[in-house]
């Protein structure tokens, strides 16, 4: 095909073919992950699935495809399939050590994963974590739960709104007491 076009055109071919191609990877990748986000709200809300399920799934989806598309477009741009294996086992061995060493934030993200599981409170609950016994402890409305920290938003008797970030572990810890959708309880 290349005999084809004039001279000229014949240095830009060899630029030109893997821009478009790199062009139109991210094109249906941007494509896929709206997508794919629309059909996960359908899906929450026909089935009524929690916030926090759906969040959770949009960004494991953004970041599959996302990777998909990283990984393509090195492809196309001439790095190799070992070479990227050979940098992500090292990288993950290094990370391994890593997150070995840093065994609190992984607890975090265990629990986590069981908050988003079993479910002892949900986004928008009032709840209380008491600290022994009867004593009052640290308490407000759930505004976030992401992977290391809950959000809790606590209003004082003045009036004033402040957010507190709880570690995610400490709910294992401690007597969670909850009250759903009452804001009286803050």
């Amino acid at each position: 095909m290349q005999d084809r076009l004039p001279l000229w055109m014949r240095d830009w071919f060899d630029v030109l073919v893997p821009s478009v191609q790199i062009v139109l990877i991210v094109l249906a990748a941007w494509l896929l992950r709206a997508l794919a986000r629309r059909l996960i709200g359908r899906l929450g809300t026909r089935y009524g699935l929690p916030p926090e399920l759906l969040v959770g799934a949009r960004r494991l989806v953004g970041f599959v495809v996302t990777t998909a598309a990283l990984l393509a477009v090195l492809d196309r741009l001439g790095v190799s399939g070992t070479v990227l294996w050979t940098a992500f086992t090292g990288f993950a061995a290094v990370a391994a050590v890593a997150f070995f060493a840093a065994w609190s934030v992984l607890s975090n993200i265990f629990c986590a994963l069981l908050i988003f599981t079993a479910r002892p409170f949900r986004l928008h609950d009032h709840i209380e974590l008491i600290e022994n016994g009867e004593k009052p402890g640290l308490k407000g409305r759930v505004i976030d739960i992401n992977l290391i920290y809950t959000t809790l938003q606590e209003i004082d008797e003045a009036g004033t709104a402040r957010t507190l970030q709880i570690p995610n572990s400490l709910f294992f810890q401690r007597v969670t007491r909850r009250w759903p959708d009452d804001p009286r309880r803050s």
